[in-house]
């Protein structure tokens, strides 16, 4: 249950009593032909210090690593592969393996924790008693004094629930022991804000013993997490576009990018607009729940339609349509904030106590599309002072800023405050409203 089915992991069968399957932490290179016209692929590091051919049991070349750290236009960065295909397990909820200098830490989601997965990873690390990685943001919400990523120390009385709210509750009765989390418990903690799960797992540092498990356990070096959001910035290219007429009869042009991950992201080129001079742009977070329900809770939705009928009353712009649901936390965490506001939090203090960050957007990438598009000046539909600093420090020029008066009504209301009086001097209109409708 806790590694998975052998078909959904490998097809290699491979099964040992080591830590990792040999198969599984190779990565692929390509080095060329053979006399018969077959790809011949090689792997690094065999005993003898030099590149083999490999051949499996039925005799067929089967693919190795090559010497060369260099990146390829086939597989990408060697760091790129090696996180891309561990964020895959962690999807999959499955433990990794992180390595740093002078350790090797196995790392479990605590997302979709329950009894039997913690019995069986509690095993898998014997003797070893795993602790708890949570978030800084996390360790403050607890009370704790916390400037990093923090191991917490279970006790023998702790099962799947007591674990989960310890991540999760907004309410903490318990302190437990608590220590600066390690640089590999550290790197784990990134990859589960990358899969968007709850940012916190499980880890047992077995750098003095070997696992015994017959499945096959991946291994990351912790180094190759902290770089990948950004070569995945690197990946991004132009997959489709098509004319999509809108409603009030405006052309438009949907531009779909794709990243190396398979992530999309689009831009939507509304009417014709003007590339030469500063172009209007939204930066617009995919809002299920008020782009296509039309949520009363948040603004999301309303200010993707001022946007959409403003760009058409200028004559044309451009909206970057992002999958950063929930301000970068994706929508099953962004369920998880609003049962915190129903509880009474808002909406600041519900992402701090998950232990994300207020905000956990990125705005490179909307830079690295506008790029692509030739839109390097732009004027920015926002009220939000994090967009214009994330895209200045990013290269792109902006010529001006216009704000998009949202609606305030009873369901929202809160939120809205929270936005006017947290999120900074540019949302001045919204205390203004506020104060009206007092």
């Amino acid at each position: 249950m806790l590694i998975g089915t052998k078909k959904s992991r490998t097809l290699c069968g491979c099964t040992n009593n080591t830590t990792m399957c040999h198969h599984a932490t190779k990565i692929i290179r390509f080095r060329g032909w053979n006399e018969v016209g077959r790809a011949v692929f090689y792997e690094r590091g065999n005993k003898n210090g030099k590149n083999r051919k490999s051949r499996n049991k039925n005799g067929s070349l089967v693919m190795n690593e090559a010497q060369t750290g260099a990146s390829s236009a086939l597989f990408g960065s060697r760091s790129h592969i090696s996180v891309s295909r561990r964020l895959g397990e962690f999807h999959g909820r499955r433990p990794v393996l992180f390595t740093a200098t002078g350790e090797a830490v196995l790392a479990l989601p605590v997302e979709g924790l329950d009894r039997r997965r913690l019995l069986e990873f509690m095993a898998l690390c014997a003797p070893v008693m795993p602790q708890l990685i949570i978030t800084e943001r996390r360790a403050l919400a607890l009370g704790l004094d916390a400037s990093t990523p923090t191991a917490l120390t279970l006790s023998a009385g702790d099962n799947a629930n007591t674990i989960l709210a310890l991540v999760t509750d907004a309410t903490n009765h318990r302190m437990p022991a608590a220590t600066p989390a390690s640089p590999a418990a550290a790197a784990a903690i990134q990859l589960a804000k990358l899969s968007q799960s709850l940012p916190a797992v499980l880890a047992a540092d077995v750098v003095a013993r070997a696992v015994a498990c017959e499945e096959s356990i991946v291994r990351v070096e912790a180094d190759s997490v902290a770089s990948f959001a950004d070569d995945a910035i690197r990946s991004l290219i132009v997959a489709s576009e098509a004319s999509v007429p809108l409603n009030s009869g405006t052309p438009a042009r949907f531009v779909v990018f794709r990243d190396a991950m398979g992530g999309s992201q689009v831009a939507i080129i509304v009417g014709k607009p003007d590339f030469t001079n500063a172009v209007p742009v939204r930066l617009h977070s995919a809002c299920l729940t008020g782009d296509v329900f039309g949520s009363r809770r948040c603004d999301g939705g309303d200010q993707l339609r001022l946007a959409v009928a403003l760009l058409q009353d200028l004559g044309g712009g451009v909206i970057l349509y992002l999958a950063q649901e929930g301000r970068g936390l994706g929508l099953t965490n962004k369920m998880r904030t609003y049962q915190l506001q129903d509880d009474g939090l808002d909406t600041f203090d519900a992402n701090t106590t998950l232990g994300f960050d207020d905000d956990e957007r990125d705005y490179g990438i909307a830079a690295h599309m506008l790029r692509m598009l030739n839109c390097t000046r732009i004027v920015l539909l926002t009220n939000n002072p994090a967009k214009l600093d994330g895209l200045t420090r990013a290269g792109i020029e902006i010529a001006g800023r216009m704000p998009l008066d949202a609606p305030v009504n009873a369901d929202n209301r809160r939120y809205m405050t929270a936005k006017a009086t947290r999120a900074g001097p540019q949302f001045d209109h919204l205390t203004a409203s506020l104060a009206d409708q007092a």
